[in-house]
């Protein structure tokens, strides 16, 4: 690795290391980690794709990928609970040094971090409204899956305006009118705030309304990327917890292969199939990471060559989750083959790679992914860069919104 990652390494690694040691802890009493957020808030870990001479640390997308599959490895919960705020730096970088955004990107490295919402549970389509009264712009609506929001000090919404626009506002999460509430209750990645957001009549500042066609073109790729990140700090992990393990365990079968656990040739095989997955894991990412860089990198081109990067972005996440949503959680259960019984103590809380691991990867469903890939193989499809959520009516159609080039119905999705 470069020595910018290095260095920045060396800053967060502490961090990083008592955020490992709280989250057995924390998994199993379901504490929020508002105190390790505000560690990583405190050091600046927020602004580290940000560029040096604007207050970051300058991370490329590679250097940037290692360092959060660091902190996936000390506690997968937190890197999904700062996903909304990835997106919305990168949003400010791709479309940076526009005087609309650049005060964002000063918040960013004071250590503000921002939070997500955009999902709307139920049908009907957006049903987020940006309002124009009396007292100024004002959003109403209720969103779920809200990650990270309950942390945050901004918060990333969607939302239709008057005329029929789709919009991206950035609103206050400690503003009047805003409540956000832990009510999700997935069986992994439990501590990420994935819960429900409500506005009601939340005031909005005039400069921080964006359409939201004018999004970064790769955000799908990007949001979809830190999963694939999460599941390789999983994997790493996973691969720790199973070394260390058997390593320490003294306790063998009469019919095992040899005196000690650490010494039986299929106890290690178990090992090294886990610490083998981990290692495709993090050279996965890398490689989709790079792929990010060259979007990234684009933002000065013309708009063919984005369109070209941000779907060879969106290609290459997509295959990377048909692979990990397989291999990790596989990986993750293999513990249990090389431990027995008494692995399974809530005390150890082993079963958080397995759970977490299956939580992430029910994302954006992996079958789905499987025929986009194969579409583009066999037919040269395009894959789809936006698309949605909801009920459709009996007997019809759910509503559409556009966002961007892509006609999408019913509810704009970001899970």
């Amino acid at each position: 690795m470069t020595t910018t990652y290095e260095a920045a390494a060396a800053t967060y690694r502490p961090i990083l290391d008592k955020i490992a040691e709280r989250a057995v802890e924390a998994e199993r009493t379901r504490a929020l980690p508002h105190e390790q957020i505000g560690w990583l808030r405190e050091a600046g870990f927020g602004a580290a794709r940000i560029p040096v001479e604007l207050g970051g640390d300058g991370l490329t997308w590679p250097e940037y990928s290692r360092l959060l599959v660091d902190l996936a490895a000390a506690d997968s919960n937190i890197l999904q609970a700062l996903r909304g705020h990835i997106a919305l730096v990168e949003d400010q970088l791709f479309h940076h040094p526009g005087q609309d955004r650049s005060r964002w990107i000063s918040r960013f490295v004071a250590g503000q971090i921002a939070g997500n919402a955009w999902t709307e549970p139920g049908a009907g389509g957006v049903s987020t409204t940006l309002d124009d009264g009396p007292a100024g712009l004002t959003v109403t609506g209720r969103k779920y899956y809200t990650t990270g929001s309950i942390y945050a000090d901004w918060i990333d919404v969607t939302a239709r305006g008057a005329d029929g626009t789709d919009l991206a506002l950035i609103v206050a999460a400690g503003a009047d009118g805003v409540t956000t509430t832990d009510d999700w209750d997935g069986f992994g990645q439990r501590l990420t705030g994935s819960g429900t957001t409500v506005f009601d009549q939340a005031p909005v500042e005039p400069d921080a309304v964006f359409p939201f066609a004018g999004r970064f073109p790769y955000q799908t790729a990007l949001y979809q990327h830190v999963h694939l990140i999460t599941l390789a700090g999983i994997a790493r992990a996973a691969a720790r917890d199973a070394a260390d393990e058997v390593r320490a365990r003294t306790r063998t079968f009469g019919h095992g292969n040899g005196p000690r656990v650490r010494q039986d040739p299929q106890v290690l095989q178990v090992v090294g199939e886990i610490e083998a997955t981990s290692f495709a894991a993090e050279a996965l990412v890398q490689h989709v990471a790079g792929s990010l860089e060259a979007a990234y990198a684009s933002r000065g081109a013309g708009l063919e060559e984005q369109r070209a990067t941000s779907e060879g972005a969106e290609l290459a996440t997509a295959q990377g989750q048909v692979v990990l949503s397989a291999s990790v959680p596989r990986a993750a259960t293999a513990i249990f083959d090389g431990l027995g019984a008494s692995a399974t103590s809530t005390t150890k809380a082993l079963d958080r790679h397995w759970r977490n691991a299956r939580t992430v990867a029910t994302h954006n469903p992996a079958i789905y992914k499987a025929r986009v890939v194969g579409d583009w193989a066999v037919n040269g499809a395009a894959p789809p860069t936006v698309w949605s959520i909801g009920v459709q009516p009996v007997g019809g159609e759910a509503d559409s919104v556009t966002t961007g080039n892509t006609a999408a119905p019913a509810v704009l999705q970001r899970s």
